[in-house]
């Protein structure tokens, strides 16, 4: 029997640009095996890169270090993906590549979305989308 508390998917890999791709074809072969409508999955795939680019852009700015995900179908038809990574968090760049807007697009393509920082200290984008429904519109919450 499975454990409901174990991930579906574990994934570590370097936080680096190219590595964004490799996320993303993961989480279209899970979704294929959970049944995810092709609109969701697109939804969840820029959502997910969002997440991830976050890490590579704002967590390691002066060292390596590495991207985590996981990824859980709920009980409730929700898939459950955490994005985490062991740097410095997502404060704010002043010197920042991108435009700012990366968790509110998160927030408004997720069902749910929560940020903060895991026991374990590695800081977390926890996102939930309904499987049923559409994805559009999910709420923000600061852990």
């Amino acid at each position: 029997m499975s454990d409901p508390t174990r991930p579906d998917l574990e994934l570590t890999l370097p936080a680096r640009p190219e590595n964004v791709a490799v996320v993303r074809h993961v989480l279209g072969s899970l979704s294929e095996a959970l049944g995810v409508r092709p609109e969701l999955l697109h939804d969840v795939r820029l959502a997910v890169s969002e997440a991830c680019s976050n890490v590579i852009v704002h967590a390691y700015r002066d060292a390596e270090g590495l991207l985590e995900l996981t990824a859980r179908a709920l009980p409730r038809r929700e898939l459950e993906i955490v994005v985490r990574d062991r740097g410095r968090g997502m404060g704010p760049r002043a010197d920042s590549p991108g435009l700012g807007v990366g968790l509110p697009l998160i927030a408004a393509l997720s069902s749910a979305v929560e940020i903060g920082t895991a026991d374990d200290g590695a800081t977390e984008v926890r996102m939930t989308f309904a499987l049923d429904e559409p994805a559009h519109g999910g709420d923000t919450v600061a852990a």
